[in-house]
């Protein structure tokens, strides 16, 4: 042969050429590859262990992954079965906004949750959840079509906390009739919203996923439809 070959001829020659080193095996074991570590050199059947080491190494690293999630995920449906068979068991309605709210902080270790409902029954009007509210935070609930996670910009609704000046960050749940996990995005009107804070900034933010959020707020205004008039 008078032209050199370069590599991509060689690589493609030994690719459609798989008898090669089983035909040459003496030039399979002479052949030396230089390692990434440290530098030595290796032979080929070394360098492909040290290969497959860093494929299994990542492939441990991912499955650890999936299974912090999924444990992750499996705390979380348990948390939520908890505060759900705590609302079934509320004894009277007018004990629901209590005990849906700090179900939330004892099961989810929210800092600070809170309520409003609007177009509550007459029995119902005297209560703490039925404290007035201004006409732009129905507007502001009526507009949100996913829960608002943020900082705290002076909402009104942040306001009703307690605490209220030391909360930094907010998940604010529009409560809607005839709100169902997995359904289209309700178009219905609030007839309440949910206020979830905390001191710490970074609590709930904007990028966050609101998915889970999303099922709380459902399944708040399915237990909470029943004060309504």
């Amino acid at each position: 042969m008078t032209s050199s070959l370069d590599s991509n001829a060689v690589a493609d020659y030994l690719l459609n050429n798989a008898h090669f080193f089983e035909e040459h095996a003496e030039v399979l074991a002479q052949i030396r590859l230089s390692s990434p570590l440290g530098g030595r050199t290796l032979s080929l059947q070394e360098r492909q262990m040290d290969v497959l080491r860093e494929k299994l190494k990542l492939m441990e690293l991912r499955m650890a992954e999936l299974i912090r999630l999924g444990q992750e995920n499996d705390a979380i449906t348990h948390k939520f079965q908890a505060w759900t068979r705590a609302l079934l068991l509320a004894r009277n309605d007018v004990d629901l906004p209590h005990v849906l709210t700090t179900g939330l902080q004892k099961t989810f270790d929210v800092p600070h949750v809170t309520l409003r409902l609007w177009n509550v029954a007459e029995e119902y009007a005297h209560t703490w959840f039925a404290a007035p509210v201004s006409e732009d935070s129905r507007l502001f609930s009526n507009s949100l079509t996913a829960p608002f996670c943020g900082g705290n910009n002076d909402f009104e609704a942040a306001s009703w906390l307690e605490d209220a000046p030391s909360i930094q960050s907010v998940a604010l749940l529009p409560l809607r009739p005839g709100d169902v996990a997995g359904a289209e995005t309700s178009t219905a009107e609030t007839f309440g919203l949910m206020v979830l804070g905390s001191p710490d900034a970074s609590r709930f933010t904007s990028d966050m996923a609101t998915d889970f959020l999303s099922n709380i707020g459902q399944t708040a205004s399915a237990a909470l439809s029943c004060l309504l008039d």
